[in-house]
């Protein structure tokens, strides 16, 4: 590959699970996020996370990535990651739902315009791995709490029928 090729393709599968992809989950967050209403997003079904909170949990995620690369600092603390804010209107949902899609734009952009050689570097120290390692991961996160997102909502469409 060029020196092109991987970042394209490493943000390509950014934009899959965010933003237009349907190779992997024949879906993707956008496609989800924006059927959501903000009282579906906030309903609680059982003790399983609402969608808001894992919409919100995927996010803190590309943001502290996004910090790391535009700031050389990683600043992810953990207690933090389920922290979000509560929403009282749809207007707020939309608000986030919004923020979320632009990060991850944002995020994509970012990893696009990278050198192949950063990828295998490590990611701001050793102990966190490789660039590439951090990005995947949250790749692979998203897709995980993206397929909870699509099941909530099944759930919740089931149970009003």
């Amino acid at each position: 590959m060029s020196k092109q090729e991987r970042s394209q393709c490493i943000a390509n599968r950014i934009r899959e699970v965010f933003l237009n992809g349907l190779l992997v989950a024949n879906t993707n967050l956008r496609e989800h996020l924006q059927r959501v209403t903000w009282s579906e997003a906030t309903q609680k079904i059982g003790n399983l996370n609402t969608i808001a909170e894992l919409a919100f949990h995927i996010d803190y995620y590309v943001v502290a990535l996004v910090y790391a690369f535009e700031n050389g600092k990683f600043e992810s603390k953990s207690k933090k990651y389920f922290d979000h804010p509560f929403f009282n209107t749809e207007a707020e949902w939309n608000k986030l739902v919004g923020e979320i899609l632009n990060n991850a734009e944002k995020f994509a952009g970012i990893v696009e315009q990278m050198d192949d050689n950063i990828f295998d570097q490590p990611f701001i120290h050793e102990k966190n791995g490789t660039y590439l390692r951090n990005i995947e991961a949250v790749i692979e996160h998203s897709y995980y709490h993206l397929g909870q997102i699509s099941l909530i909502r099944k759930i919740m469409l089931q149970t009003t029928q």
